[in-house]
């Protein structure tokens, strides 16, 4: 029973939600390697590290000897997941959804083990499926059951459109689940109906219902909102290494924590005493450095993490920007936010038009950088280091 409590210990580390640990300890008990399962539509060509909260809780059941299955949702993808959205979303075409899984199996194997993965597209067993097996499937499930959903009760309550499309999603990718006889599922905690979904359906094809983790949602740089390219505060795996640290460098101390417990590979017990340092005095910052160099080393190599580093050091420190500055929370619309009206909201000059001159001057750097484009517009999820003459700076984030 210890090793079952070791590993129940690393499979909710960081997890929202385990549905039902009963059942799981009694799926730990017979020994065998579990099915786990995780899907991903590739909707989008880039990961990022919200994305990787999922795949890395994949490689912790990988280091516990189960066995990973990563679905590409090459079919459910053509039908577009609803969760969360208050309108229809489009469909891709077969040609994008090929396109970005292809990158998805490149990206994913910078965290799961490629001799441990099976790697699976949903169209192999919902192509056969025919449209008597769809109606088949559809007869599993009610429409007042669908309408529980909190997405879809939220747009019938409000007359907006519903496609019937969007109701056959969370049946096909608990179709999933059966084909794939899993003993886990994945997913994020907005996927927990969907989850659920798999667990009814296995139960009416005769199988046991398999176990529900369910994983947070990673805020984004701003540490208010979902991380998302579609906000601008977002960090993608395959950016550059110099991007990826700088852009870990400026989240703010609390939400470090957050990164620290849900991307990093420290065992718990580092953890504790990286929060002890600090409370006993260490500085937030290096500890930040190390979980910078712990991604750009995962995502690149050590020689790009120590290199970046070394960069960052250069641009920053060497510039002499304090340790201790203002922490400044901006408002900006779909369009952004000029960088003068931004340098005038965050009080580093008295009107727009002294940010303009001062900019004009060379007066004005961001992060680090001298700034010299007056029409600069920076966007909502950003966070910068502003400077101002040499001695007035502030860490802007727009909201």
């Amino acid at each position: 029973m210890t090793d079952i409590t070791a590993s129940l210990e690393l499979i909710k580390r960081g997890a929202d939600e385990l549905l039902i640990e009963a059942e799981l300890v009694e799926k730990l008990k017979t020994g065998r390697p579990l099915r786990v399962k995780a899907g991903f539509d590739p909707t989008a060509p880039d990961l990022h590290l919200g994305h990787t909260v999922l795949i890395n809780k994949l490689r912790h059941f990988q280091e516990l000897g189960h066995h990973v299955m990563f679905l590409i949702g090459d079919f459910t993808g053509m039908i577009g997941d609803p969760t969360g959205k208050n309108t229809t979303r489009p469909p891709l075409t077969r040609e994008q959804v090929l396109a970005n899984a292809k990158t998805y199996q490149e990206q994913v194997f910078k965290i799961l083990d490629p001799e441990k993965t099976e790697v699976c597209f949903n169209s192999a067993w919902m192509n056969d499926l025919g449209a008597a097996g769809m109606i088949r499937l559809a007869g599993q499930y009610t429409v007042a059951r669908m309408l529980e959903r909190d997405d879809f009760s939220k747009r019938f309550g409000n007359h907006q459109p519903i496609a019937i499309h969007e109701f056959l999603y969370p049946l096909c990718q608990g179709y999933d689940s059966v084909a794939m006889k899993a003993d886990v599922e994945l997913g994020g905690t907005d996927q927990r109906f969907n989850l659920l979904m798999g667990r009814e359906l296995q139960k009416n094809y005769g199988q046991a219902p398999q176990c529900i983790l369910t994983v947070p949602l990673l805020e984004g740089l701003d540490g208010v909102n979902k991380m998302s390219k579609s906000l601008g505060n977002y960090i993608g795996i395959y950016e550059a290494p110099n991007e990826i640290f700088g852009k870990v460098m400026s989240i703010s101390d609390d939400l470090m924590w957050r990164y620290y417990e849900l991307l990093s590979f420290l065992p718990s017990s580092e953890i504790a005493k990286l929060r002890t340092a600090i409370a006993e005095g260490r500085n937030p910052r290096d500890v930040k450095v190390q979980l910078a160099q712990e991604l750009v080393a995962r995502f690149h190599n050590l020689t790009a993490a120590v290199a970046a580093l070394e960069d960052f050091e250069a641009r920053f420190q060497r510039n002499a920007i304090p340790e201790d500055i203002p922490e400044v929370q901006i408002a900006a619309g779909a369009e952004g936010l000029g960088i003068a009206m931004v340098l005038k909201q965050a009080g580093l000059t008295a009107s727009s038009s002294e940010a303009l001159r001062m900019i004009a001057q060379g007066g004005v750097r961001i992060d680090g950088e001298k700034l010299s484009d007056k029409g600069l517009l920076l966007q909502a999820g950003n966070t910068v280091v502003l400077q101002v003459g040499k001695r007035k700076y502030a860490r802007v984030t727009l909201n």
